[in-house]
């Protein structure tokens, strides 16, 4: 039976889902959106410019990302081995990362992983805890067996089991749009020169834990490196690239993370 923390959590992640479609929409359609829908309004004046109301979307992270944080690691603990468990721990980064977000200048590109998320968890909350108070259970497979599950919540599960890898892409290689994103944003003041730090040692971590975020590195990388060397270009171009390359590789090289898959996000 779902726990009233349970519910709480996908409250968050309903809440982040609608907010985010919201906004997404109308800057897909090129019409104005109150920007309470990514960040709110000022929480105080005399810190209005840079410390910022929740958002309707970051809110909904925050919330639900704080209570897995809380199963996870428990009461937060003043202990070097607490700080290290956390700081490996990938949902204490995205919920550092959504906090980040949270008062930073809105990006609408970092709403998508989360809402990516939210959509699966959400439906996976749907099935599992919501259906079953409304549809009726199938016959049992067995004589004698417990009930199936309803038509419905079967193709429901289906559709997740099916469409996560894919969407576990995707969100790798926003990942990487949105590093590429905040750098040149600093460069046309965009963003400040904090957001370009932050994500990229948060996609440092995600290069050491997931092996979509590791791939899609891969074909990235790949990808840039056949452009740059195309007969033609500048030899100093790739001895520039080269030089990125190798001052990237030996910064990447260290890490805390050991190079496995974790748990899911939850």
């Amino acid at each position: 039976m779902a726990t009233t923390q349970h519910y709480l959590w996908a409250s968050g992640h309903f809440i982040l889902l609608v907010a985010s479609l919201r906004y997404f929409l109308a800057s897909l359609l090129l019409r104005s959106v109150s920007t309470w829908w990514y960040k709110g309004g000022p929480l105080f004046p005399h810190l209005s410019r840079w410390l910022i109301f929740p958002s309707a979307s970051f809110l909904g992270a925050l919330i639900s990302y704080a209570i897995v944080c809380q199963k996870s690691l428990g009461i937060p603990q003043p202990t070097p081995a607490f700080i290290k468990r956390a700081i490996l721990d990938e949902n204490v980064q995205y919920f550092l990362l959504a906090f980040f977000w949270w008062i930073s200048r809105p990006i609408a590109v970092a709403l998508l992983p989360y809402a990516i998320f939210s959509l699966f968890h959400a439906l996976t909350f749907t099935r599992t805890t919501l259906m079953p108070q409304f549809l009726p259970p199938g016959p049992p497979a067995s004589a004698g067996g417990p009930p199936t599950p309803h038509p419905l919540a079967k193709r429901l599960q289906a559709w997740v089991k099916t469409n996560y890898d894919s969407a576990m892409r995707v969100v790798a290689y926003t990942e990487i749009a949105i590093c590429a994103r905040v750098v040149l944003g600093t460069f046309v003041f965009q963003n400040s020169l904090a957001a370009p730090i932050v994500f990229v040692h948060f996609l440092r971590q995600r290069y050491y834990q997931s092996a979509f975020t590791r791939d899609a590195l891969a074909v990235t990388t790949k990808r840039i490196d056949d452009f740059i060397r195309k007969p033609g270009n500048p030899p100093v171009l790739i001895q520039v690239w080269d030089q990125a390359q190798n001052l990237i590789g030996r910064w990447v090289g260290t890490t805390l993370v050991p190079n496995q898959e974790p748990a899911a996000r939850r």
